[in-house]
C-alpha cells in the first residue's frame, strides 16, 4: 500500500553558490593564483584523466571557497568509492555530464593507488577471542540512543560519569585505508562494537578493549547510514543501509546476512539517516531530492522527492511508502532557455526518524523543495502513521523554500533552473537533524527539532504539532545553524550545536558557532558557549580553512551530566550540561599511531561521529566533504584512573 503527502550531503552541493559569491567580490582570481603557487607538483599530471578532471570537476574541487572536497582528498579514495559516487551515488548528476568513454580516465586519475586491501585480516582477534556476547545490556542500540532520538546516555549506559570525563586519555586508535570520511554511529553491546567505517564497505564486530575484529561482514559497497540493533525473530540483528540504498539485516552473533532489500521508493534516492527497527518493521528515511540535476541547464528540472519506507523486519519486503509529495509532472512552463520544467520535487529526509510509541506515529523532518510548485511538506516536521504511512499532521517551519544547484546568491547569476525570488525564498534551510520526543516537567510530551536556519522549534504532539515556542541562534545559512542533531538531558534541557562557518567576504553575516542550552518548558536560553577558531601550532598547515570552519555540525551526545560535541576542525569538546563550561577538550587534527598498522590521520568531526559505551568515549575523526579536513581514524578515550 502507498500513501502520498506534501526526503546534505552531496560532495559538491551548493559549491557553485559560494564560487559565484566570491566571483562577485573579485576573490576567485586571488584564490586561483594562490592555488597555482601553493600545491606541490601533481605526480599524476601526465595521465589523460587530468584533463577530464579539469573540464568537469575543477570548478568545484580546485577552489578553496567551495564545499567540494579538495583534489588531495579525492585522491585518497578508492576507485570503487569514486565510481559509485559518480554513477549511482551522491555525485550521480555531476557524473552524468562526463562522457562514458572518459569516466575510466577520470577514475584512474583520481583513485588512490591499488595495494593490498586485505587490511581486515591483520586486525582479526585470535581464534579463541572471537565470541560475541549479546547477553550483556546494550549501551547503544541506535544513533538516537532510543526511539525518541534523545541522544542521551545515563552514566550506567555509557559506563562513564561526568566526574570521569575531564580525565579522559587516548586508549587506542585504529585506521581505515582509502578513507577520507567517517559518518556512522555504531551499536555497542557489552564488549563488542558493531561499526561500519563508511568508505571501507565493511561492518566490523570490534572487541572494545583490544580493538581487534571478531568478525567482518563484507557489504560490497560503501556504507552510508548508522547501524541499528534489535530482534528479528529469534536472532539479534544489525540494520543499516549502503551507498546504493540497499538495507542490510545482519546476524549480530555471526556476521551472516539475514537479508538485503531495496530501501528506497525510486531509482536514485539515498538513505542518509539511520533505518530504525521497531517491533516487526524497519522505518527507512529516503533522501531523494533532485537537487544536483538543477545545475544542468538542459535538464527538465526537477524530479525526485523524499519518503519514509516501512519494511517487514523478517523479510525486508516493503509494507508501505509515505511520499513527501506526488511524483513530479510537467508544469506547462519552460525555463529561460526554453527547456520544459517539472515539479514538485525535493523535501528529502536526511535525518533519522523518531517513533512516538504512545500515539503510533513516526516523526520525520524534511529539506527544501528543489523545483516549483512549493509544497507544504518542505522544511517541515511530519507526523506519519506508523501502521499505514498516512500523514497525520505537518508543521512547516519555512514555506516556499525552493532551491537547487542552479541557484546563486545573486539571482541575476543563477542558472535557468533556479526559481525567481518572487516564487521562492531561496534559503535551503533543511532539517538535517531528526525530531526529538521528550517530556516537560508536568509529564506532557513535546517534540523538538533543530534547523539550519539556526532555529530550535518546540511542538505539541497532542495538538497536531502546534507551535509552543521557537528559539533562534544567529542568522542561519545553508551551511550553518543546526546540522545533524540536538540532544536532551534529564533536567529538561535541550542542547543545540550551531555550525555557522565564518565567511569573511560576507560583511553583514555574523556567525555564532557554539553550544547552546534551552529550557524545554519555556524556550528560554539557559546558557551559550561559543567556540572560536584555532589556527596555531601548525593547524593551519593541516587545514587551511581552520579560520572559517570550526563550528559544531555533528550530532551531540549527552553522557550523564555532560554534553559531548565534535567540531569541523577536528576538536572534541565536553561541556558541563548545567553551566556550559568546557571541562575537557582534545584536538584530533593530527597523525595517529594505530593498533592495526594503517596510517592514521585525524580530521573533521561531523555527522554521527560521537558515541560512547562500555566505559569509553569514541570519536570518528575525518570528514573530507564540504572542504573539511579528511581523516580515517576511530579514537577511543577512557578515564586515566580506570582499572585496566
Amino acid at each position: 500500500m502507498s500513501a502520498w503527502f506534501m526526503s546534505e550531503n552531496s560532495l559538491c552541493r551548493k559549491a557553485f553558490a559560494r564560487v559565484a559569491a566570491a566571483l562577485a567580490l573579485g576573490l576567485i582570481v586571488n584564490q586561483l593564483a594562490a592555488a597555482a603557487e601553493g600545491p606541490a607538483p601533481d605526480p599524476r599530471a601526465n595521465l589523460p584523466g587530468r584533463q577530464v578532471y579539469e573540464t568537469y570537476c575543477a570548478a568545484c574541487h580546485n577552489i578553496p571557497g567551495t564545499r567540494a572536497p579538495a583534489l588531495s582528498a579525492l585522491q585518497l579514495m578508492s576507485a570503487q568509492s569514486l565510481r559509485l559516487a559518480l554513477t549511482t551515488g551522491v555525485m550521480q548528476q555531476q557524473g552524468s555530464m562526463v562522457p562514458k568513454e572518459k569516466m575510466p580516465q577520470l577514475i584512474e586519475y583520481l583513485a588512490a593507488p591499488e595495494q593490498d586491501t586485505n587490511w581486515t585480516a591483520a586486525m582479526m582477534c585470535g581464534p579463541d577471542q572471537r565470541s560475541v556476547n549479546l547477553q550483556a545490556s546494550p549501551a547503544l542500540t541506535m544513533f538516537g540512543v532510543d526511539h525518541n532520538n534523545s541522544r542521551r546516555l545515563s552514566a550506567r549506559q555509557a559506563g562513564l560519569s561526568s566526574k570521569q570525563l575531564p580525565e579522559l586519555e587516548l586508549a587506542w586508535a585504529i585506521g581505515f585505508p582509502k578513507t577520507t570520511s567517517l559518518r556512522s554511529s555504531p551499536v555497542i553491546v557489552g564488549s563488542t562494537m558493531f561499526y561500519a567505517p563508511a568508505q571501507s564497505g565493511k561492518l566490523l564486530a570490534l572487541d572494545i578493549e583490544k580493538a581487534c575484529a571478531k568478525w567482518v561482514y563484507d557489504v560490497g559497497v560503501a556504507v552510508r547510514s548508522s547501524v541499528s540493533f534489535g530482534d528479528i525473530g529469534s536472532r539479534k540483528a544489525l540494520i543499516f543501509a549502503d551507498q546504493q540504498a540497499q538495507v542490510h539485516a545482519v546476524d549480530a552473533q555471526t556476521g551472516e546476512r539475514i537479508w538485503k532489500a531495496n530501501g528506497r521508493h525510486d531509482a536514485t534516492g539515498n538513505i542518509t539517516g539511520a533505518p530504525v527497527l521497531y517491533k516487526d518493521r524497519i522505518i527507512v528515511p529516503v533522501s531523494s531530492s533532485g537537487v544536483g540535476s538543477g545545475a544542468n541547464p538542459k535538464f527538465e528540472c526537477c524530479v525526485g522527492h523524499g519518503a519514509v519506507v516501512a519494511l517487514d523486519a523478517a523479510t525486508g519486503k516493503q509494507l508501505w511508502v509515505a511520499h513527501t509529495m506526488e511524483d513530479a509532472q510537467y508544469t506547462g512552463k519552460t525555463s529561460a532557455t526554453g527547456v520544459k520544467l517539472r515539479g514538485p520535487s525535493g523535501a528529502p529526509i536526511w535525518s533519522t526518524p523518531s517513533i512516538d510509541v504512545e500515539r503510533g506515529l513516526i516523526y520525520a523532518t524534511t529539506g527544501q523543495n528543489t523545483s516549483l510548485p512549493a509544497t507544504p511538506t518542505s522544511d517541515a516536521v511530519l507526523a506519519i502513521d506508523l501502521a499505514t504511512g498516512n500523514l497525520k499532521w505537518t508543521f512547516q517551519a519555512l514555506a516556499n523554500d525552493v532551491w537547487n544547484l542552479a541557484c546563486r546568491p545573486e539571482p541575476a547569476q543563477s542558472g535557468p533552473n533556479c526559481p525567481s525570488p518572487a516564487d521562492s525564498v531561496l534559503k535551503d534551510y533543511d532539517f538535517g537533524a531528526g525530531a526529538v520526543l521528550t517530556k516537560k516537567r508536568d509529564g506532557s510530551d513535546i517534540v523538538l527539532a533543530g534547523q539550519k536556519s539556526g532555529d530550535v522549534w518546540a511542538l505539541d504532539p497532542e495538538q497536531n504539532g502546534k507551535l509552543l515556542w521557537r528559539q533562534t541562534f544567529g542568522d542561519g545559512s545553508a551551511l550553518g545553524g543546526v546540522h545533524w542533531g540536538i540532544a536532551v538531558d534529564s533536567e529538561y534541557r535541550v542542547f543545540a550545536p550551531i555550525n555557522d562557518p565564518h565567511f569573511p567576504e560576507f560583511k553583514d553575516y555574523v556567525p555564532e558557532p557554539g553550544m547552546n542550552a534551552i529550557d524545554i518548558d519555556t524556550g528560554k536560553v539557559l546558557w551559550r558557549k561559543p567556540v572560536t577558531a584555532d589556527c596555531s601550532n601548525g593547524r593551519e598547515a593541516r587545514f587551511n580553512l581552520c579560520g572559517e570552519k570550526y563550528g559544531l555540525s555533528a550530532a551531540p551526545l549527552v553522557i550523564d551530566k555532560s554534553v559531548v560535541a565534535g567540531a569541523l576542525d577536528g576538536r572534541i569538546y565536553i561541556f558541563d550540561a548545567a553551566t556550559g563550561d568546557i571541562v575537557w577538550q582534545y584536538d584530533t587534527l593530527r597523525d595517529f599511531t594505530t593498533l592495526n598498522g594503517v596510517k592514521g590521520q585525524g580530521g573533521g568531526i561531523d555527522s554521527h561521529s560521537v558515541f560512547a559505551g562500555s566505559g569509553m568515549l569514541f570519536v570518528a575523526s575525518g570528514y573530507g566533504g564540504f572542504r573539511q579536513p579528511p581523516g580515517n581514524v576511530l579514537l577511543a578515550f577512557r578515564p586515566k584512573t580506570r582499572t585496566r
